[in-house]
């Protein structure tokens, strides 16, 4: 008799699951889908370009325009930050490698004052308004023309074999030589063992661009000569590609060695070669700067490809969406495609409409990763007319970074979810037993029939809704049920249950 009982009630507790199983899946249906949109702009430190403003501010000064710039992304419904931490083998952060950055301080090798981590407070504070935080590194540059006087830890002074002088008074790093690549790539291992960033990248500053060595070769005759003198067989230029490639290639296996959820991006120049696709000129990237990058797309060197296209759609030589539908045809691994888009050509209506144009253009050419990143933030802080174009247009909903599957597929575990009320509003709260793993939490709440949602930053953990609304003499629409999701590093969303005002798990 036990045992029948026991059998007739694992039989109900079943079906009951199973009904509620099936209900989730009939609710996640009706669920609106948060867009999925990587947003990001670069903010460069080389020249002090967008900040800080000027060498020598304090540190209270420093990080009061560090909020305003990330306040300014967050009002803006971007998701990401790109800072550049590394202009000129320096440091805008602690490096027992590298000297601090004479772009901080107005003197290379000098700790802000009084003393703080720029780079942790940077982490922190884009992470406690929802935004990824990317660090942009040069991997070669040894000292800009902008960059003060080099401080004997420069490795211009302490290394001086590893680096040579270009004609317009850069130094930069042999690419070539081991103890380059070796150096360059500790420096990136240091970084993402010790923070807490969301993504490495470097952009189309591999051999110098020839302007920089008036229009000479890259001085690399002595590493050339030990190169042939020891068998090498390969031509100058496969040469200098393959110390690049052998670079690239390293940086991503020990990225994702240190943490497999660091996303690791490029962002070469626009164009692979003349000719490719047909019609295209300008630059061939992989003659002059002896960059690949075709190459590292196909291989899946990198996690997301950000080309830098910034001509116009209707450049008849040099089209966005052209070059755009090229790399999309040579991405063969499937890897997040987010273009390089130039939103500084001013802000007037033409130029907004060239960059809301773009991003459109890109979503329908992309749909399954969109994405773009914007050169630069300064044309954000400028342009109130681009904002406002952005913010009433393509960015007028928030956004989460698509999800990178090729690194991790396993999705969190869903939040525990309690609501209450008091007087006209509902609180929704939530709790999650591994609240380290979660980047951000989507709350779904419905009234009469439709569903809705907030995307909610990491710290957040509970949401003042109304418990009803369009109050009319006919209408009172109420809040009868609501449900929160975690999304963890890689993009990826947990499992969604649904609450009626007032339950609990």
């Amino acid at each position: 008799m036990l045992k029948k009982i026991t059998l007739l009630f694992s039989l109900v507790l079943m079906s009951v699951q199973l009904c509620l199983a099936q209900n989730n899946a009939e609710v996640k249906n009706q669920l609106p889908k948060p867009l999925r949109e990587f947003r990001a702009a670069w903010i460069a430190t080389v020249a002090n370009i967008n900040w800080p403003s000027k060498p020598g501010l304090t540190t209270t000064e420093q990080q009061k325009e560090a909020i305003v710039l990330l306040d300014l992304l967050k009002s803006l419904n971007f998701n990401a930050a790109i800072l550049q931490i590394r202009p000129q083998a320096d440091a805008l952060y602690k490096s027992d490698l590298e000297p601090w950055s004479y772009f901080l301080t107005g003197k290379q090798g000098k700790a802000p004052e009084p003393y703080y981590d720029p780079l942790q407070f940077w982490v922190e504070a884009a992470h406690d308004r929802g935004l990824e935080l990317h660090v942009w590194l040069n991997p070669y540059r040894a000292h800009h023309l902008s960059g003060g006087e080099e401080s004997a830890a420069s490795v211009v002074k302490s290394k001086p074999e590893l680096v040579v002088k270009l004609k317009d008074g850069q130094y930069w790093m042999d690419p070539s030589k081991k103890e380059v690549q070796d150096h360059s790539a500790a420096v990136v291992k240091d970084i993402v063992k010790r923070y807490d960033i969301d993504g490495v990248h470097i952009d189309d500053y591999f051999y110098p661009y020839e302007s920089y060595n008036g229009g000479a070769d890259f001085p690399d005759q002595q590493s050339w000569d030990a190169y042939q003198k020891a068998g090498g067989k390969l031509s100058r230029g496969d040469w200098r590609r393959q110390s690049v490639n052998t670079f690239i290639k390293r940086i991503y296996k020990e990225i994702k060695a240190e943490k497999k959820y660091v996303k690791f991006g490029i962002s070469p120049f626009g164009i692979w070669r003349p000719g490719f696709p047909e019609g295209v000129e300008g630059l061939d990237q992989y003659d002059k700067l002896y960059a690949d990058a075709k190459l590292w797309l196909n291989k899946g060197w990198l996690d997301y490809f950000s080309p830098q296209l910034y001509w116009t759609v209707n450049a008849q030589k040099l089209s966005f969406p052209v070059l755009l539908g090229w790399w999309q045809s040579e991405n063969t691994k499937g890897r997040h495609l987010w273009p390089g888009m130039n939103i500084g050509l001013g802000g007037d209506d033409k130029n907004v409409d060239e960059v809301v144009n773009q991003i459109m253009i890109s979503r329908g050419m992309l749909p399954t990763s969109k994405g773009a990143l914007h050169w630069s933030i300064d044309g954000l802080v400028k342009h109130e007319k681009l904002r406002k174009g952005l913010i009433d247009g393509p960015y007028q909903k928030e956004a989460i970074v698509p999800a990178s599957k090729w690194l991790d597929k396993k999705a969190p575990k869903m939040p525990i979810a309690s609501s209450s009320q008091k007087d006209t509003m509902v609180q929704i709260k939530w709790d999650h037993p591994e609240k380290d793993d979660v980047f951000k939490w989507v709350v779904y709440y419905k009234y009469g029939g439709k569903w809705n949602y907030r995307i909610m930053t990491r710290n957040d953990n509970s949401l003042d809704v109304s418990a009803s609304i369009r109050k009319t003499a006919t209408s009172n629409e109420k809040l009868t049920a609501f449900g929160v999701t975690a999304i963890d590093r890689s993009g990826n969303e947990s499992e969604f249950h649904e609450y009626t005002i007032g339950q609990k798990l």
